[in-house]
């Protein structure tokens, strides 16, 4: 058994079966923000061929791939991966940029007309 500098067992923030924590920080060597690209949390994002035999990937980076065979969503490879979106848009950023994922941003959509949104506000207003 483990213990802290204040005495207190340190078994609580360490699994066997998973091993150490690796915190999201440590995976994207404490950046915040991508190398390349713009990621939405609707951006979709899809593997453009597999990682080369040996290649400098991390198991995060290499989930991605496996996983994005074809086009999920930012929000949906955050969650299927279990990690905090920006450290998801870090390592999305890296795989675009050594040409290993496309990526397609979502469709700008016209704002509603003023007359539109009044309407709106009258009918809710009515209710």
């Amino acid at each position: 058994m483990r213990t802290g500098t204040d005495g207190r067992s340190d078994d609580a923030w360490y699994d066997q079966d998973a091993g150490p924590v690796v915190r999201p920080y440590a995976m994207t060597r404490g950046r915040t923000q991508p190398v390349r690209g713009q990621f939405d949390l609707i951006s979709l994002v899809v593997a453009r061929r597999p990682a080369a035999e040996g290649a400098d990937l991390t198991p995060e980076q290499s989930a991605i791939l496996a996983r994005c065979h074809r086009p999920l969503s930012v929000a949906e490879i955050a969650a299927a991966l279990d990690l905090p979106v920006g450290t998801v848009r870090v390592l999305l950023g890296d795989l675009l940029d050594v040409g290993l994922i496309d990526t397609h941003a979502p469709p700008l959509l016209d704002a509603p007309s003023d007359e539109l949104l009044e309407a709106v506000l009258a009918g809710l207003r009515a209710l």
